[in-house]
């Protein structure tokens, strides 16, 4: 079973952080959009079982991603099952179909700019995700993705990596969580 263990930021700019990333090693990639559309649950409520069902959508590509509740109360750690879909807009239109014939009902959508960096910290791969939320601001996402017997050392990672970036006042709630408004 793999966990997404997470740590995010809201920061006032990216330059210093993509410098500081860049002195890592870390090679910044171009910003995507990312539009990613939440889904509720016809059955529970997924705002008090603490999950989440999104179709993302990046250029061409689209996935569909379900997040499992919280592990723990200091970082964003928790189950992540994501998986492809046909591409195009076609693919996003029968997933949407799909997840509404059943009983599915849209709830909002996150729109984001994201620059991606992957640097070696500490023995993990980490993801560095800078952000750019419509109507939210500019964040820093770090993750690592890893099994349960690693869960521990990768929050250790996570946070010094965290300190040594400079980064304070992790925000645990999601974007959509954000958005919403939800404490």
């Amino acid at each position: 079973m793999k966990f997404e263990v997470e740590l995010k930021f809201p920061v006032d700019d990216l330059t210093t952080i993509e410098s500081q990333l860049e002195d890592l090693g870390g090679i910044i990639e171009v910003p995507k959009r990312q539009a990613d559309k939440y889904y509720s649950h016809p059955s529970r409520n997924f705002a008090e079982t603490d999950e989440a069902l999104r179709i993302r959508r990046v250029g061409d590509q689209n996935f569909i991603t379900y997040k499992g509740p919280k592990v723990d109360d200091s970082t964003k750690t928790r189950r992540e099952i994501e998986v492809p879909l046909i591409s195009g807009a076609t693919g996003a239109a029968n997933i949407v179909d799909m997840f509404e014939s059943l009983g599915f009902t849209p709830v909002a959508e996150v729109t984001k700019d994201r620059r991606k960096s992957h640097i070696q910290y500490e023995g993990f791969d980490v993801l560095v995700a800078m952000d750019e939320v419509l109507n939210l601001g500019k964040f820093v996402e770090l993750e690592i993705t890893s099994g349960e017997e690693d869960m521990e050392a990768a929050k250790e990672a996570i946070a010094k990596l965290a300190d040594q970036l400079g980064l304070s006042n992790s925000e645990r709630r999601s974007y959509l969580e954000l958005i919403l408004g939800e404490t």
